[in-house]
């Protein structure tokens, strides 16, 4: 059965005053203005702002728990001491510091409010913010995933059990391990040092294994050749077929992970 949640609708409408320790929750507040007014341990608990003009503003100790921001401007406005688990952004503008001052405690909704702020700044074309947003996400992520199987806070232990904490262990691995090939999609300098990593490697074991060991102009040799191999300018004779072949599936990754950056960089702007 359904029943009437009781939400209280504000059209066109503007505070005149500085405003604290006011009730607003579960409110639409449609065209709301407000300009360098400030709001003091404010309930605004599951309230939905639609087109509203909020800029320059202070909000201090408020509650935005479950808020839903759309086609708001937020510009200039500064959060200290809110709450904002569950709360989502589209098409608003909003300064980045939300993201170092606003995020929610707990690394799972910390997550998706940095994915939130992600996918609100890329509808607005601000790739500086998109980045930031990422970065916080992606250390949410690791954190929450490394709980998932390791904590044992009752919260993850009573949510993660048996199966599901595998899942979670197996989940976190894969996380590091892109993270530390590429940054998981965000580091092109990561990708070149496990390149630079992986060309060291091959060259020992060419020096060591097809070459002679004893020799300090094999390591010399592996070292010049390699790279070369690597990017397919020459041929080695030592190598045998199915190492070439591992060094073109590998190029062929790398160049990709690289291809990859280079679209989504691009791709924000």
């Amino acid at each position: 059965m359904l029943s009437d949640s009781n939400r209280v609708t504000h059209v066109d409408k503007r505070f005149d005053d500085n405003v604290s320790d006011q009730q607003f929750s579960n409110h639409l507040f449609i065209r709301l203005v407000a300009k360098k007014k400030r709001f003091t341990n404010v309930d605004f608990k599951y309230s939905f702002f639609d087109s509203c003009y909020l800029r320059n503003c202070i909000f201090d100790s408020c509650d935005f728990t479950g808020c839903r921001f759309v086609g708001t401007n937020l510009d200039g406005s500064a959060f200290s001491g809110c709450r904002f688990e569950y709360a989502t952004f589209e098409r608003t503008g909003v300064d980045n510091d939300i993201l170092s001052s606003g995020c929610p405690g707990h690394e799972n909704l910390k997550m998706r409010f940095a994915r939130s702020l992600r996918m609100n700044y890329q509808q607005l074309g601000d790739a500086k913010s998109v980045n930031k947003a990422i970065r916080v996400e992606l250390q949410a992520t690791e954190a929450h995933l490394n709980k998932a199987w390791r904590s044992n806070e009752s919260y993850y232990r009573n949510k993660y059990r048996g199966y599901r904490r595998f899942q979670a262990f197996t989940e976190w691995t894969t996380f590091k391990a892109l993270d530390v090939l590429w940054g998981n999609g965000e580091s092109a300098l990561k990708l070149v040092r496990a390149i630079v990593i992986a060309l060291f490697v091959i060259a020992m074991v060419d020096a060591i294994v097809f070459k002679d060991p004893d020799q300090v102009d094999s390591y010399v040799q592996a070292v010049v050749e390699t790279p070369q191999v690597f990017l397919g300018t020459i041929s080695s004779t030592s190598y045998p077929r199915f190492c070439l072949t591992f060094i073109s599936v590998f190029r062929l990754i790398v160049f990709g992970f690289l291809t990859a950056i280079i679209v989504k960089r691009f791709n924000r702007r």
